[in-house]
């Protein structure tokens, strides 16, 4: 399934350049590790968003049901082959793979988000459940599509270790140890006073290495990152955050964070949120986002790099801005302070990921640089965590 690039972000690039960034996206596996994608409002039929608003309308006064549930009908209607979009988008962004996230936040969404993953996998088939490497590696040989099962909380699980070998047995890869607040395990990057790695933090740690579910610390404040990073026995990752020299916000990582992660063996995952890599969310392009790429690539190397766009979502534009209005300020994120309706000029949809590709040839990336930032230092952590 071939496509002409559409939406690409004004690069001052030569013809030839083009075409080499074009070979290079084509061939290249390319992994964005927080893909809420592959759909986005532009992506989703304006006639699917007013059916959705109709369908949520009686839970109006139940602000987190009533901002989550299009999201939750949008996967049933993936499912149920009704959405089209879904697999063009994804083609056409010459993703290779990208997570497919659970809810671990309570005991139910366990189970009920476990449930929903599985339906896609099941559903879709052309989609198939990484559970190695090598999966991957042949999703890109078959022409298929692979994704990796995470999650960016735990509280659910409450202090029950063995839930992680049963969620390691249904297909977990990756797990983050907080969501910005306080936890069993550790604290988020929201809490004011950040306590690090609890005592039990340290064993969940260690069962993670274990059974080889990777350790992220994108949502952790400075301490918990650092303290997994020296707990841990296998690579750290920050699967979506920013370099803070660049813009200060709680949400990036400083340099001693993003170091200590290098020298795990990790990678830095940079994100493509308005509001998290520049100071206005209504302008922020492309090139604001390989900012934060060329300063991490300058302070610890190409090998510790990748992409986790986290934006834009598989949403409705009015659900998003309900939720910024009624349920972020719950979930520890300041006022005014994302996520919303803003997307980075020149990733407006997923079906326009090759500026990444073109972005990092402009900026003069060798080949094998832009490979390993597109997916290559993603796939070197799941191999050796993984196998």
């Amino acid at each position: 399934m071939k496509h002409q690039p559409e939406g690409l972000y004004p690069f001052p690039l030569s013809a030839e350049e083009e075409e080499r960034a074009r070979q290079l996206h084509e061939q290249m596996i390319i992994i964005d590790l927080l893909f809420q994608g592959p759909l986005s409002p532009q992506a989703i039929p304006a006639e699917v968003s007013e059916q959705l608003r109709e369908q949520c309308e009686p839970y109006r006064d139940q602000p987190m049901e009533y901002s989550m549930m299009p999201a939750k009908l949008i996967k049933g209607m993936i499912a149920r082959g009704e959405l089209a979009e879904f697999q063009e988008e994804w083609y056409r962004s010459g993703i290779t793979a990208g997570n497919r996230e659970l809810d671990l936040s309570s005991p139910e969404s366990v189970v009920t988000s476990m449930g929903d993953v599985q339906r896609q996998f099941d559903a879709v088939e052309w989609l198939d459940k990484a559970l190695t490497a090598e999966d991957i590696r042949e999703a890109k040989r078959s022409g298929r599509k692979a994704g990796i099962v995470t999650a960016q909380e735990n509280d659910g699980l409450g202090k029950n270790l063995d839930l992680l070998d049963t969620l390691h047995h249904f297909g977990l890869r990756i797990l983050q140890l907080t969501y910005n607040n306080q936890n069993y395990v550790a604290s988020g990057c929201m809490e004011p006073k950040d306590g690090g790695v609890s005592k039990f933090g340290a064993r969940f740690i260690g069962r993670m290495n274990e059974l080889g579910i990777i350790v992220d610390t994108s949502h952790c404040g400075k301490q918990t990152t650092l303290d997994a990073c020296s707990l841990s026995a296998q690579p750290v990752i920050a699967s979506h955050t920013g370099a803070e020299a660049i813009y200060g916000h709680a949400r990036c990582k400083s340099d001693e964070e993003i170091k200590a992660i290098a020298a795990t063996g990790g990678v830095i995952g940079v994100f493509a949120m308005p509001w998290f890599v520049h100071g206005d969310p209504n302008d922020t392009t492309m090139e604001h986002v390989l900012n934060h790429i060329d300063y991490i690539v300058q302070l610890v190397g190409a090998d510790h790099v990748g992409i986790g766009t986290d934006w834009p979502m598989s949403d409705v534009e009015w659900a998003l801005v309900h939720f910024k209005e009624h349920v972020a300020p719950m979930l520890g994120f300041a006022k005014g302070d994302g996520p919303s309706t803003e997307t980075v000029k020149g990733l407006e949809k997923y079906s326009h990921f090759i500026n990444f590709t073109r972005g990092l040839v402009a900026r003069g990336y060798r080949d094998e640089e832009i490979a390993k930032i597109m997916g290559g230092n993603w796939l070197r952590v799941f191999e050796q965590v993984w196998g």
